[in-house]
């Protein structure tokens, strides 16, 4: 083992050897794996290093001459001496006030400027965290978010309980298709441009998007404005074009081009208005006002619904029919505009307050910058379904309304919002029922501390494993 002293001038003691084929080196991987524990088993430090760590494994990489990415596991606030080192400055009881931003912001540059090294250098950082107390997610989750990285987040982490789901994103993240060191150019025809941009990604100019990693879990969410003269003859024409390193170590170029008709009648507009799409830029635009204006939440949410009104009396003004001025008139593609953004709003990513810790509102926001579109509509209003209708079919339950109303005493219902999943067991559930997926006779001898199911050889159990398995393949995070 080589141990670095100087955890102010970082570097790397060992060059050859230290990035290893894992098909050449697979024995020695697993030998290190066993080690580790038993080498710091009586280890006395209690302060811990973030940033330095972060610094060794990118000088690693460039020293590989290659693009690549860092799976950092990090356990609580880096307080040592050392760079990065951070203060615990929590204090939930601002959230939701005017004062919030004090402490959502990053209490320190080091990061920031971390994850544009890392941008530069092609190497994308992915951070999972195991804290039982405050770590500052508004801080070290910079550098992930700068990368193009993400962050998992596995507050007061028990092995039995949460170590599935760990290793599932753990294996999701190593396996998924990935390209790196990515630069992203959107141009446009005459009439339109693009104006910003949403997401995890860094700028070092007013075009170019940087990524040091981008896979398909990832989005970008692009702002284009109207600021010119079009014509329906003409249409108006977007095009994508991302410059990356592919796995193999291939430079490649790939081109999305997208051509849009142009229409000259409000009622064109809001028909061919995508709500779902809508609502994704509105909340991404909504957590960086938060974080960035000088506003607090109360005139981020106020700023939202007048968007919205907005858009509705415009509607109602130049589209619809004369009628009563008590009467709601909403266009066919956005009628469920006011219940997005009420979600929207109410939101733990926008609205959450001294009931949840400040790195949970903060690990939302960030979450929510990343989320494609699908994954926005899905956590402001979540999936409910019923598990105990359908028989023995093995056809997936039509979702229902998510209201109080829907849930019966007599049903099992699963509800999902891409981050979390809960499973709703009434007290007269049928003991049939419970007995095939649960191995209980009653409701209330259901172990609820379980994080997954029993496998079962019934048709019930498999049906709702399945669908549940279903759901998990939706989803960019294991639940």
């Amino acid at each position: 083992m080589l141990v670095v002293p100087d955890v102010h001038e970082m570097f790397v003691p060992l060059l050859d050897g230290c990035l290893v084929s894992v098909q050449e080196a697979s024995a020695v991987i697993d030998s290190l794996m066993e080690q580790i524990p038993a080498l710091f088993a009586d280890t006395r430090e209690t302060e811990t290093v973030l940033g330095s760590a972060i610094q060794a494994g990118l000088d690693a990489v460039k020293a590989a001459e290659c693009a690549g990415k860092l799976f950092v596991f990090h356990t609580t606030l880096p307080i040592a001496d050392a760079p990065g080192k951070l203060k615990n400055r929590d204090d939930r009881k601002l959230l939701g006030t005017d004062k919030e931003k004090s402490i959502l912001t990053p209490q320190t540059p080091f990061y920031s400027q971390l994850g544009q090294e890392c941008v530069a250098a092609g190497c994308c950082v992915d951070l999972f965290l195991f804290h039982n107390a405050y770590i500052d997610v508004a801080t070290i989750g910079q550098v992930a978010k700068l990368s193009g990285g993400q962050v998992y987040k596995y507050s007061y982490f028990q092995a039995d309980i949460d170590g599935g789901r760990f290793l599932e994103d753990l294996r999701r993240d190593v396996s998924k298709p990935i390209a790196f060191d990515a630069v992203m150019r959107v141009r446009t025809s005459t009439g339109i441009r693009p104006t910003d941009f949403y997401g995890n990604y860094y700028m070092s100019n007013t075009t170019d998007v940087e990524l040091a990693a981008l896979d398909s879990d990832k989005c970008v969410t692009v702002e284009i404005k109207y600021d010119d003269k079009l014509t329906e003859e003409d249409g108006a024409y977007i095009q994508t074009a991302l410059l990356y390193t592919s796995c193999s170590g291939q430079r490649r170029l790939r081109v999305h081009n997208l051509a849009l008709a142009v229409c000259s009648q409000m009622a064109d507009l809001y028909r061919n208005c995508d709500l779902d799409t809508l609502i994704n830029c509105l909340s991404k635009q909504a957590v960086r006002h938060l974080v960035e204006s000088g506003g607090g939440p109360r005139q981020v949410k106020e700023g939202s619904l007048s968007r919205a009104a907005h858009m509705l009396a415009s509607y109602r003004k130049h589209c619809a029919a004369p009628s009563s001025s008590g009467q709601l008139i909403l266009p066919e593609s956005m009628k469920l505009l006011p219940l997005y953004i009420n979600c929207m709003l109410k939101s733990d990513a926008i609205s959450g307050g001294p009931e949840m810790t400040t790195d949970d509102r903060s690990y939302a926001m960030l979450s929510l910058l990343s989320m494609d579109v699908s994954s926005t509509v899905a956590y402001f209003y979540p999936r409910l379904l019923p598990l105990h209708e359908g028989g023995d079919s093995q056809d997936f339950p039509p979702a229902l309304r998510c209201t109080i109303e829907k849930i019966q005493d007599n049903g099992v219902y699963l509800l999902e919002n891409g981050i979390h999943m809960f499973l709703w067991v009434g007290m007269a559930v049928d003991p049939g029922f419970l007995q095939d997926v649960f191995a209980q006779p009653v409701a209330a001898r259901v172990d609820v501390e379980k994080a997954s199911l029993l496998e079962l050889y019934t048709p019930a159990s498999q049906r709702v494993r399945g669908i549940i398995e279903r759901v998990l393949q939706e989803r960019q995070r294991y639940m």
